[in-house]
């Protein structure tokens, strides 16, 4: 194309409310002083935290900084996931000593990395953590602007903690803990928030997200992973700079979009992405699917997407970019349910595709009728049946190829009411390449040389993370049969009862 179509934030501020005089959310120094929250320094044991809910590997990174002298703090995320007793799935450090000393003092084992805000990854029984110091400003912030009072008698200590929160995305993360002393700071009522489920910035809303506009993924990855809301602010600058994201490196949205769907909050997370208009942003076939469904943006119903989603949800899905290439060409062309399941158990065998016949036709279940993806059932031969999977698998190859083609990008968009356009294509072409390999071994017909399904019940995570083939195919047709025929079939009317998947058809039980 002649000049990229990614709109200029100015462009995404009037196509989401071209009557709106916007003031990036800034605020004068006495309405934020009087909005201030209340400095707090909470005891640990209240939470009900241990020193046993903190991993060996953070526990040695915090002993050796300690030990020379230096302060240390968990920090972020982690802290937060403490309160609310989940488990953390980084345990992220703050030290008073530099990068370079913390890398002195891992000495092998360590390195800084990044730009805009350099940390140092400290290597420790194959794991990383990460450790930042509050001597490091990322390059642009605008956090040196005062935008809450700090407490008139603060200490030195103190004032270097709640300047360095001040820098944070939102008060949920901008929790500091010191597993020494057991205490929790929290300059910015993020305990509060937390109580409240809110997801709030630190700094007004409109100024955070145009400092950095990856944060407005990040709220809605943590909306949906910990079901909070929005306060009306931060609501307003998701939905109004919802486009930046598109001006964003294509490996920080792969990256983004990853962490949105591979953690058990996929579904949550497609819904809010349309909710707020950042789906025809980042995955546009599937907003546009939305669009033509007439499904509204606060619309609490389902369609046959989102089940699919739910059902990953159920599995953990891999760290990899969703194509969702099996729901974009059956959107394009319905299909008999037993072509969708024979398809998934092919592609589970390797292209086997006798034993997919043999196995898809013996299935007696009722399948979800609430799907328009889905015709009514037919009897099939086994030759036409054959020519159908292959042709579903044809139509989901066009359809993953469409994904990663920008004037396709373009034109889905097109098809979405008063969107702005964009071309942005960001799936990597080597993921494109792994997805078209499992797809070509149904295309054709064939049996893959050398290749085992799995036979066991179980999922290996760990192949599951990397993307090892057995293991996505296992999991894929899980996702598939538990959205094809679902535990509860009674009221098929009533999608959202058939979420429950505790009885799952496993391919490997089906022979």
């Amino acid at each position: 194309m002649s000049r990229s179509l990614r709109p200029t934030i100015w462009e995404c501020t009037y196509w989401a409310d071209p009557n709106w005089p916007i003031t990036w959310g800034l605020v004068s120094g006495a309405a934020a002083a009087a909005e201030a929250p209340e400095w707090k320094k909470v005891s640990a044991k209240r939470f009900g935290i241990k020193d046993s809910m903190i991993p060996d590997e953070a526990w040695n990174v915090l002993h050796r900084l300690r030990s020379r002298g230096y302060d240390v703090y968990l920090v972020g995320g982690c802290v937060r996931d403490l309160i609310m007793k989940k488990t953390p799935k980084d345990f992220d450090i703050i030290t008073t000593a530099d990068l370079r000393q913390v890398k002195d003092t891992f000495s092998g084992s360590a390195v800084i990395v990044g730009r805009r805000f350099p940390i140092c990854h400290v290597y420790e029984n194959n794991s990383i953590v990460e450790v930042s110091s509050f001597n490091t400003y990322a390059r642009g912030s605008t956090s040196n602007q005062i935008y809450t009072s700090k407490s008139p008698h603060c200490s030195k200590n103190d004032y270097i903690r709640w300047k360095n929160c001040q820098g944070r995305d939102f008060t949920i993360n901008g929790l500091m803990f010191n597993p020494y002393a057991e205490k929790i700071y929290d300059y910015f009522g993020g305990i509060e928030d937390i109580k409240k489920a809110k997801v709030r910035t630190v700094i007004p809303a409109g100024t955070s997200f145009q400092e950095d506009c990856a944060r407005i993924l990040r709220a809605i990855r943590i909306a949906a992973r910990l079901g909070f809301n929005f306060p009306k602010e931060t609501a307003y600058y998701v939905r109004t700079l919802a486009c930046s994201v598109a001006r964003l490196d294509k490996g920080r949205i792969l990256m983004e979009i990853n962490y949105m769907l591979a953690y058990g909050s996929a579904e949550a997370s497609l819904r809010l992405l349309w909710r707020f208009g950042l789906l025809e942003h980042l995955l546009p076939f599937q907003a546009a699917y939305f669009s033509s469904t007439r499904f509204k943006r606060k619309d609490k119903g389902t369609n046959m997407l989102l089940v699919l989603f739910s059902k990953l949800d159920n599995f953990l899905a891999p760290n990899r970019p969703c194509h969702n290439t099996l729901h974009e060409a059956l959107v394009r062309q319905p299909r008999d349910p037993l072509v969708v399941a024979t398809f998934a158990l092919a592609l589970y065998l390797g292209g086997d595709m006798s034993l997919a016949l043999d196995i898809g036709k013996s299935i007696n279940r009722q399948h979800n009728t609430g799907f328009s993806e889905l015709l009514e059932p037919q009897v099939w031969d086994d030759k036409h049946l054959v020519g159908e999977v292959q042709s579903l698998a044809v139509s989901m190859r066009r359809a993953l190829t469409e994904m990663t083609d920008e004037y396709f990008v373009a034109n889905a968009m097109a098809k979405i009411p008063q969107a702005p356009s964009s071309d942005l294509v960001f799936i990597p072409l080597q993921a494109y390449l792994k997805v078209l390999k499992l797809i070509e071994c149904v295309q054709h017909g064939k049996k893959e040389h050398g290749y085992e399904p799995k036979r066991d019940g179980n999922i290996d995570y760990h192949d599951l993370s990397y993307g090892t083939p057995a293991e996505v195919r296992n999991v894929f047709t899980l996702v598939v049969f538990d959205t094809l025929y679902p535990s509860n079939t009674e009221n098929q009317q009533d999608l959202a009862s058939n979420q429950d998947s505790s009885n799952k058809t496993n391919p490997s039980n089906l022979d």
